[in-house]
């Protein structure tokens, strides 16, 4: 015989599923996500004009017509004589030919104030309270390199016992005297030795009412010129040592630091040769 069992129920274990919904009943619950930020993005979207879209490009455009415009101006009103190298040139040869020939008709009366130029070096006559450290030890004249120094102011006078008067006109072989604006001592020069050189010594002496012949110049026009005048080339010779006043590129290094030595030479030289240059023209005022 077969033993039998007494019947025991069995629970079976039960799993609970998710049922997934439908396309049918997701789209009748309403519009996805991505769908609601697509009509979103569409309502928020603004139609604006055309230049609003592309206004760079149409500030490029302003500036670009703002440069023609300033161009067009600058053509139409510029002088279109001066435009051509030709006439520029022209006009400028002209200017400098009048401005010459003006200066060269400018006559050098006494009385007038100016400064003397030495041709060579372009330094100009000039005077200072510095004496020489050697020599006579009188005030020292030197030859300073800018022009803007009104210690390099000399007035044009007769010697004193002439019938010369100022504004009369200064002719060839005309003794002179050279009087310092600033010091109103004289040119003067002597047997010194020059401190550099070892030439004539060149210095300033005296005063208003001091003078004598070693500060007596003879003026010598180089060319044709019969009167003194604005750029002509002259010479001044010294009456007593009969030397020329003259300068070079000599400098010296202390006491008057850049400045060129001035002195006197016997010889006609190249470096003796000056003009007058800047300064106070007064006019002719002799009878003629």
């Amino acid at each position: 015989m077969i033993p039998s069992f007494p019947a025991r129920s069995v629970k079976m274990p039960f799993h609970k599923t998710k049922k997934k919904p439908s396309s049918s009943s997701a789209t009748s619950s309403g519009p996805s996500k991505a769908e609601q930020r697509e009509h979103l993005r569409k309502d928020l979207k603004v139609d604006y004009p055309f230049w609003q879209q592309n206004w760079f490009i149409g500030l490029l455009f302003l500036m670009a017509m703002g440069f023609f415009g300033l161009a067009l101006f600058l053509f139409l009103t510029f002088d279109f004589d001066q435009g051509s190298p030709s006439s520029a040139s022209a006009s400028a040869s002209a200017s400098a030919a009048s401005s010459s020939s003006s200066s060269q008709n400018v006559q050098v009366t006494y009385g007038t104030v100016l400064k003397l130029m030495h041709e060579k070096t372009k330094f100009r006559l000039h005077s200072h309270e510095v004496p020489y450290g050697s020599g006579s030890g009188q005030q020292s004249v030197t030859g300073f390199p800018n022009v803007d120094d009104s210690n390099s102011y000399w007035i044009v006078r007769p010697p004193p016992d002439t019938s010369a008067k100022q504004g009369d006109t200064i002719p060839d072989g005309a003794i002179i005297r050279l009087q310092h604006m600033r010091t109103r001592k004289w040119l003067h020069s002597h047997l010194h030795a020059s401190p550099i050189s070892g030439n004539l010594e060149v210095s300033c002496f005296g005063g208003e009412s001091e003078s004598d012949t070693g500060d007596y110049w003879r003026l010598l026009i180089e060319g044709s010129g019969k009167t003194w005048k604005q750029d002509q080339r002259i010479r001044l010779q010294h009456i007593d040592t009969g030397g020329y006043l003259h300068s070079h590129d000599k400098k010296y290094a202390r006491i008057a630091g850049g400045q060129q030595e001035v002195c006197g030479v016997r010889e006609k030289r190249a470096d003796n040769v000056w003009l007058a240059a800047e300064g106070v023209y007064l006019p002719i005022t002799e009878s003629k």
